[in-house]
């Protein structure tokens, strides 16, 4: 009898639990972008929430939480139930924090990876008062003026350490001019205040296009489609230094695996939704999607890259 009772105890336990997970969601799901509206973040992650709600069923609306180079959301997150009802939308600065900040949590250990949504190279860009149409050129320029500034949009970011990288490959002193953000980076590279820029590509592509300021290099295996006519980096003499800017999905560990499984599959579909894609295009983002364990392994390897690179190129946040 006492072995019956355990069974059916078991049963209904497994039933139970599996009829809370397939009633999620049952109330809106929330989506945490760790910077403010308007960057290449923000913009995946309206796209993706506008598609999945109505397959969900519920509201899925989109909190942004700035601050500290985008630790202050991602804590947020780490920090929440693991319910499935608290998403993270983050780039891979998830993967390089750690190595550069001293962090009251632990990405690698505390976040479960859910599906890739885009990549994007970081690109270099010269402000045409430097009179250089090519990397070659402005490694000639660095070598007789050390010391010139580049932008970026914050200390210790992909793209500082893609801009490093680069300086010691070609034995050139550059000076880091880090910002809060991209949106006062571009205004100072525009104005020329800060000669070369490294950022994100999303929001300097406009304005190479219209001829304001020139994209040399981007730091991808391959061109990006949103650059067919820029080089890689690697192109231009730089084997090796390859790095793709990418945005993901997040949530806290502990969270339902069926849970996990269901956003996965939903923003599958949104990544190869029309309207999606083309709004992906507009923002210079390739959409990737794949499997929770592929974007696993993609997060696991650029941890252990970043390590190397921090280590080897003495990244500093002050």
């Amino acid at each position: 009898m006492r072995c019956a009772r355990l069974v059916v105890a078991i049963l209904a336990f497994s039933t139970a639990a599996a009829a809370h997970a397939q009633a999620w969601p049952a109330k809106p799901v929330r989506l945490v972008v760790p910077y403010p509206p308007g960057g290449a973040t923000d913009v995946a992650a309206r796209a993706v929430a506008e598609r999945i709600a109505p397959a969900l069923d519920q509201p899925v609306f989109i909190e942004n939480r700035a601050g500290a180079g985008g630790n202050i959301g991602i804590e947020s997150v780490v920090k929440s139930e693991p319910d499935g009802y608290t998403v993270l939308v983050a780039p891979d600065f998830v993967t390089s924090a750690p190595h550069v900040y001293k962090l009251s949590y632990d990405p690698m250990k505390q976040l479960v990876p859910v599906i890739q949504l885009s990549r994007q190279p970081v690109i270099l860009g010269v402000h045409p008062s430097l009179g250089v149409s090519n990397v070659a050129e402005l490694v000639a320029l660095a070598k007789a003026k050390p010391g010139m500034g580049y932008a970026t949009s914050g200390a210790g970011s992909q793209q500082h350490i893609a801009a490093e990288w680069f300086a010691k490959l070609a034995g050139i002193q550059l000076t880091h001019v880090p910002y809060k953000g991209g949106g006062q980076a571009i205004a100072d590279f525009l104005g020329g205040q800060v000669p070369i820029a490294s950022l994100g590509s999303t929001p300097v592509i406009p304005h190479h296009k219209a001829g304001k300021v020139k994209i040399i290099a981007q730091t991808t295996k391959s061109r990006a489609p949103s650059l067919p006519d820029v080089p890689t980096y690697e192109e231009a003499g730089f084997a090796g230094l390859v790095l793709d800017q990418w945005l993901g999905v997040f949530v806290p560990a502990g969270t339902p695996a069926e849970v996990v499984r269901r956003l996965n599959g939903e923003m599958e579909k949104a990544l190869v939704d029309a309207t999606v894609r083309e709004r992906f295009d507009k923002a210079a983002m390739e959409a990737v999607g794949g499997t929770s364990e592929q974007f696993a392994h993609l997060v696991r390897s650029n941890f252990a890259m970043y390590g190397k690179l921090v280590a080897d190129l003495k990244i500093r946040v002050e």
